[in-house]
């Protein structure tokens, strides 16, 4: 009696992304699904119950941080890794307090994604940064954590940090600054 794969959901509104993704994993023995927007990673987690998944923390529409507990509800025992083009410190802890399993900035390859959900334990070796982050990536840390204060509405948080909507958007679209 043969084993069944290995059930692994994609949620990520980047279809290249997800298509390499896709035939990477399928490659290496898994049984993939992909789901675009929030709706469809709900309704297919709901009908195949993935053992893991990766979510992408800025949606189209939704905040990956948003799907990730009603993802989790759906499915409890369902290992979730968090990817992002827009990694900051704020949204890596969020992430893992609501029950990701780790965080992982892009790009990332199938071996890369794998290689994070095998990692069990924190690792007490890993490299601490000579030089404190520059004020680039401190800045963007800070818009970064006000915008999930503000529930990623972009007017509450150009409100909040007294910054023109149009100025925070064109800083949202930028990649975040190098550490």
């Amino acid at each position: 009696m043969q084993e069944t794969a290995e059930r692994l959901l994609i949620v990520d509104d980047d279809e290249m992304f997800c298509h390499v993704l896709d035939r990477a994993l399928m490659r290496r023995g898994f049984e993939v699904l992909v789901a675009h927007d929030a709706d469809q990673a709900l309704a297919l987690a709901r009908r195949h119950s993935p053992h893991l998944a990766t979510l992408d923390l800025k949606l189209e529409n939704e905040s990956g941080l948003k799907l990730l507990p009603r993802l989790l509800e759906l499915v409890p025992e369902c290992r979730v890794v968090v990817l992002t083009g827009y990694s900051s410190i704020a949204t890596a802890v969020e992430a893992i307090k609501l029950g990701a399993v780790n965080y992982l900035c892009k790009p990332a390859d199938a071996d890369e994604v794998l290689a994070v959900f095998e990692r069990q334990e924190g690792d007490p070796n890993t490299d601490v940064a000579e030089h404190p982050p520059s004020i680039n990536r401190i800045t963007w840390e800070h818009i970064q954590k006000v915008l999930q204060e503000q529930d990623g509405n972009i007017s509450a948080t150009a409100r909040a940090l007294g910054m023109h909507r149009r100025t925070l958007q064109r800083k949202l679209q930028k990649r975040p600054a190098r550490r």
